[in-house]
Formats: structure tokens, sequence, C-alpha cells
């Protein structure tokens, strides 16, 4: 969610800069809350539970995209597996076709600990992407993520957020290693709460509800609004924050191309990878540095394990310290 989410501001200012050419997203239905405002866009929405399961499916993808009408290039911002058979059947249709180069060779340096430099950000790959293809084009200005009007007006009224300091707590993510202890959150949220005061909105996926509604009861102020949104209403929520905490995590990309500030919390991952959220100061991630916990990061993604065995990359981060960043950044 969050690679697609990452596509945005390079989608919106491609049709921006480039209103004669015609663009169809090849993507999941579930994603297109993120490029609703982006005018003249067309989608298709593959079906990869049923028609296009499989090499043979992508084949039959392949021919329903060709029914769209006259396709003259093909701009692959994945690079994976499915995206290549795609890729290879319409080059072989004689279509011209470029990909994302995702410098994986630089990423397994970093994590390897040979090289600790700052990489390209994904959102720079994907514009040089569609400049191999002839686009030349510059990131629009945001916010890039804009809630059509109804979505606003069905998240004011089923979340009851107001005025005052509201605050998005996004305190989970797909893997383990990506995750701050919980304990550590909940601390983090008290010691806000005896400096302002805040009410906190919680975010995360469904699978993630029971954490949450269980993580509600344990910081005073805190609304959980799962399962009453759909991600166009979670999207104008965000919106309306005055700021995010978050893990490195789809919700931190979203709320960040909503055009709200994100203090990111890093462990095994690091914004050295190239997916720090889209045009948030450096200073607004928050880790231990690399000179002295050189282990990190040890991970692209977030996956796999910790070979120390005790996630000293988060265990590590105390809540004084993320607390004394928001202090120091005078966001609280």
């Amino acid at each position: 969610m969050g690679d697609v989410a990452l596509t945005v501001p390079v989608i919106r200012a491609m049709k921006e800069q480039f209103p004669e050419v015609e663009l169809v997203l090849v993507t999941r239905s579930a994603f297109k809350p993120f490029f609703t405002s982006i005018e003249g866009l067309k989608f298709f929405f593959p079906d990869f539970s049923k028609r296009h399961r499989g090499i043979q499916g992508l084949f039959i993808l392949f021919r329903d995209i060709m029914k769209q009408g006259r396709i003259d290039y093909v701009i692959d911002l994945h690079d994976v597996i499915r995206s290549k058979i795609l890729r290879f059947f319409f080059r072989m249709g004689g279509v011209k076709a470029e990909t994302i180069d995702k410098d994986r060779h630089e990423k397994k340096l970093l994590i390897e600990g040979k090289k600790k430099a700052q990489l390209k950000h994904s959102v720079d790959r994907y514009l040089e992407t569609f400049e191999k293809a002839g686009f030349r084009i510059t990131p629009s200005k945001g916010p890039w993520i804009t809630p059509q009007a109804e979505a606003q007006d069905s998240a004011l009224k089923v979340s009851g957020i107001s005025g005052g300091i509201n605050i998005g707590v996004a305190p989970y993510a797909k893997h383990p290693l990506k995750m701050w202890p919980e304990e550590y959150m909940v601390e983090l949220l008290k010691m806000i709460s005896e400096k302002v005061n805040a009410k906190y909105w919680l975010f995360g996926g469904l699978d993630e509800s029971e954490r949450l509604i269980s993580f509600q009861k344990k910081v005073q102020g805190s609304v959980y609004p799962g399962g009453k949104l759909n991600l166009d209403g979670e999207l104008a929520l965000m919106s309306k924050l005055s700021f995010m905490i978050s893990m490195d995590s789809s919700n931190m990309h979203m709320a960040a191309l909503t055009g709200v500030n994100v203090i990111s919390i890093w462990g095994t991952t690091d914004p050295l990878a190239g997916f720090s959220a889209w045009m948030q100061p450096p200073e607004y991630s928050v880790r231990i540095p690399v000179d002295q916990l050189t282990c990190r990061p040890c991970t692209v993604f977030g996956d796999g394990k910790c070979w120390r065995g005790d996630h000293a990359c988060m265990m590590w981060l105390k809540p004084e310290m993320v607390f004394q960043r928001l202090i120091n950044l005078k966001i609280v």
C-alpha cells in the first residue's frame, strides 16, 4: 500500500504537466481513493483472484488492457514477477515498456553495512522511470492526496473530530521488526498529555483492530474509528490531524501525502533506503543513529529476524527520547 501511495505525487504531476496524455492506471480497486482527485486519470482494476490469476490470467489481463484503447507505452513502477510477465506480453505485442530501477545491489550493500549512504527516494525512482519513457516531470506541491468533499463530510460526522490538538497514532506495522514496543508508545502519549490537552486518533489495518481496541483502553483521550471509516474516510480524517506519530508503515506515507506532518519511528529499517515519508524534514524521522548501532538498518522492508536477539534498534529508543524530539521541534 505504501509503495502505491508514493506513486501519487508522480501520477498527479504527470497529468498536470502532460494533460494531453491519457493515463490508464492499473492497480487494485482498494487503492483508488489515493487517486480520485487527479483529474482525467483512467483506471483499470485487475481481478487477480479469478480472471487475471496466474500466467494465463496475466495474458488475459494484457488483452483486457489493450481493449481500453491504443496503448503506446507501458511504465512499470513495480518490477515484480507479475509485472515482469505482463511487461513481456506488451513488448511481444509491439508496445514499448520501461521499468523502475530499484537498485537492489545498493540496498544490499546498505543492509550489509558496506555502504551507509542515502539512496534515492522511491518517488525519485518513479520520476526517473517516466523520464526514460520521454516524460520529464517535477513533483507537484502538496497535499498530494486530497480527499473528496463527501469523504471529508463523512469522516467529520462519523469520527466527531473537532478543534484543538488532534494527533494521529499508528502504533503497528506489517512486520514486527518495524514496531516500537507498545508500552513505549503508551508512555509517550501520556507524556504528551501531561504537557498539552490532546486527542489521539488510532490508525491501523483490519488485522490490527483487536490490538487497537485494547490500545485505546490504555490511553485516555484516544479514539479508534476503525470499521466506521473506509480508506476514503481515513484519508479525510488524516488530513484534519495536527500531526501523526507512526512506524515505518503505509499510514506514515498516507498521512504525509495528505499534507500532515509525520513523526516516524524507525528500527530495523531506515530512511537511507529511500522509503521515508515524502517531503518530510529529515529530523522528523526518529531512530538510533547508524554510527551508534552499526547493525541497523538490517532490512529494507522490515522482514526477517533480529540477529542480535534483543531488537536494540527499538528497545534503545526510549519514550523520553521521542518526546524530547517533539519538544525540540516545537510540535508539542
